[in-house]
């Protein structure tokens, strides 16, 4: 299908019935993210997160991230930047203490948990519930951010009735839910890997003329720089599928495509640098290539896709697959790009992460659940499709509500 950038007169925003029935299902997604997010979680995983991402705030020195008590950080700095951000704002030391004040400055020290250095701190009526909370809630706006992007990319690919497909089954996942509701590297290096792709896209389409380059290579290299700040490995995943992208769409336009990449790298690297706080040792650690490495494996697909808590996702994505190789239709680049997205991401296992990347390749795999449904609705029997894709969604928001007491043990 082929993408353009939309007239003048649609730039503008609206809030008409599309964009009501998407904002209620987002709504949804907050209201079980907010239940969960408020909810303590066993493995007590906030606390390292909060603990270190504040202190790295604290300390703005250059060497602060390699002086945290979580020594070097292995798995991408953002998330606890983004962890810490919020209870180093409200005075806390990241382990639900707050910071003293000259007003109780003779308070005696206290070792926060963690293997911290000692601090002067005390106990606070705020800290026990906020530090609950506040640690996650950049997480669960990521995850809200994710689902709007995906609303509007299928939207303008596949209309309204893709888009509300795709965003329907995205908003009760609970496998997105889990990594939203607390501190998690994942539903950060999705967003930005599923940003930085499409942005890729737009990118290719906005070559000649060039009027629209200049934002989107800004956005572009946001979203680079984000994706390597979270996972070096998204970085490079960014890359290569968003350059396959781009070679697919401007073909013999080599010599445009090259001065795209290295702008696009170069600002993304600035930002990864401004996150390590400027330092060239902490910066060179978590570029180094043994970060970078990755293995294949069909394991973990099978876990995703044989988990009864992605039921509907499952059921639609088979229907889906069959649609595609079956009706000639639906294999355009449209449908064609998410799909190889979704394969090369499913089958990613990031080193020291056997879980793999299967949250990376979620959003990519419902833009390809909403294209080929979105194609089969306009077709003689698109009322049963329709009517299909509904029991789906029906399906999973069943499960979903019943995983969500233990999505967090």
């Amino acid at each position: 299908m082929h993408m353009t950038g939309p007239p003048q007169s649609l730039r503008r925003f609206r809030f008409n019935r599309p964009q009501r029935i998407a904002a209620g299902l987002l709504a949804i997604f907050l209201v079980q993210g907010f239940w969960l997010a408020g909810r303590p979680s066993q493995g007590a995983i906030d606390t390292p997160y909060a603990l270190c991402g504040s202190q790295m705030w604290r300390n703005p020195a250059p060497d602060a991230v390699d002086s945290t008590s979580c020594g070097r950080i292995r798995d991408g700095i953002l998330a606890y930047r983004l962890a810490g951000l919020p209870v180093a704002l409200v005075g806390l030391d990241g382990s639900g203490r707050e910071m003293a004040s000259p007003a109780n400055a003779d308070t005696p020290a206290i070792r926060p948990a963690g293997g911290a250095s000692p601090s002067t701190v005390r106990p606070g009526l705020v800290g026990r519930a906020a530090i609950r909370l506040l640690p996650r809630l950049p997480f669960l706006a990521a995850g809200f951010l994710l689902g709007g992007c995906l609303w509007w990319v299928t939207r303008r690919l596949y209309g309204n009735r893709g888009g509300y497909t795709a965003l329907a089954l995205y908003c009760v996942s609970p496998a997105m839910l889990r990594s939203c509701a607390a501190p998690d590297a994942g539903v950060l290096a999705a967003l930005a890997l599923y940003g930085s792709v499409y942005t890729w896209i737009g990118v290719a389409h906005a070559m000649r003329p060039r009027q629209r380059w200049s934002p989107r290579m800004l956005l572009l290299a946001a979203g680079l720089g984000m994706a390597a700040s979270a996972h070096i490995l998204a970085l490079s995943l960014a890359v290569l599928l968003g350059l396959a992208a781009m070679l697919w769409i401007a073909a013999g336009r080599g010599r445009e495509i090259l001065p795209a990449i290295f702008l696009a790298v170069a600002g993304a690297l600035a930002l990864v640098f401004a996150c390590y706080g400027f330092s060239p040792g902490a910066t060179g650690y978590a570029l180094r290539p043994a970060a970078g490495f990755a293995r294949f494996s069909l394991d973990p697909a099978r876990q995703f896709f044989g988990s009864p808590t992605q039921a509907g996702v499952t059921l639609a994505a088979g229907a889906a697959l069959v649609l595609y190789l079956c009706v000639r239709k639906s294999r355009y680049f449209g449908n064609t790009a998410p799909l190889l997205c979704a394969l090369v991401c499913v089958a990613t296992i990031p080193a020291g992460d056997p879980n793999g990347a299967q949250l990376w390749a979620l959003p990519f795999l419902l833009t390809f659940v909403g294209g080929v449904f979105a194609d089969a609705y306009e077709s003689r029997r698109g009322r049963w499709a329709l009517a299909a894709a509904a029991a789906m969604a029906a399906l999973q928001a069943a499960v979903c509500v019943a995983s969500l007491p233990g999505l967090l043990n």
